[in-house]
């Protein structure tokens, strides 16, 4: 099962970093039209349509990826003090009456809208006009990788009810960045209470303590 579950987030973190690149690809996109719009005074209509597709592709599919690395925002401030098992009782409930409907709604609607997309060859209304339906097919895809992340989430929600404790992700950097830290300024901690043992009188070592 862990296997399954890990394999999962491998793919949604693949398909994350993949579309990535559409930053790279927008930032270039927007530099070359600053340039050609402001020092050679040849603005392209076609280029904020553009923009906008790629800057909506990198948002749709950074959305299981998110979900894998559990880095979607949420209220912390009481959840953080319960217990594993009430934790993944809270996301079993909120998936299951938010997340899934939701998704398959997104997935669901976005795919008729994609196809209905291409039935009469979409384009945007700008005087250079872009292929829009391409971009819509991004929004079932999207939803459908989001919902194969969230299936994996409720599984884990299940195992951690049974088991007590959270199931290993794949490649969780906020956790390995925090513990770095934590043992960074840990180390420091005992550097500097080292140094003031070592410089100070016995006397002031009593009144810092």
């Amino acid at each position: 099962m862990q296997k399954a579950l890990l394999a999962v987030d491998r793919f949604s973190t693949f398909v994350g970093k993949a579309f990535a690149w559409t930053a790279v690809g927008l930032t270039l996109l927007i530099s070359w039209e600053v340039f050609s719009r402001y020092v050679l005074n040849r603005p392209h209509a076609w280029v904020l349509d553009a923009q906008i597709m790629l800057y909506g592709t990198l948002f749709m599919t950074a959305g299981a990826y998110t979900l894998s690395k559990n880095g979607h925002v949420r209220g912390d401030v009481l959840y953080g003090f319960f217990s594993p098992r009430t934790q993944a009782a809270i996301d079993l409930t909120l998936y299951l009456l938010f997340f899934l409907p939701g998704v398959v709604a997104l997935t669901w609607a976005g795919w008729q809208f994609a196809h209905e997309s291409l039935a009469i060859r979409e384009q945007t209304f700008s005087a250079d006009a872009l292929p829009l339906y391409p971009f819509k097919f991004v929004i079932p895809l999207a939803g459908a990788i989001l919902l194969l992340q969230g299936v994996v989430e409720i599984v884990r929600c299940v195992l951690c009810l049974r088991e007590g404790c959270w199931p290993r992700r794949d490649g969780d950097v906020e956790e390995v960045d925090v513990d770095k830290l934590r043992e960074m300024v840990h180390v420091q901690a005992d550097g500097a209470a080292a140094a003031d043992a070592a410089v100070l009188p016995p006397a002031q070592r009593q009144e810092g303590a």
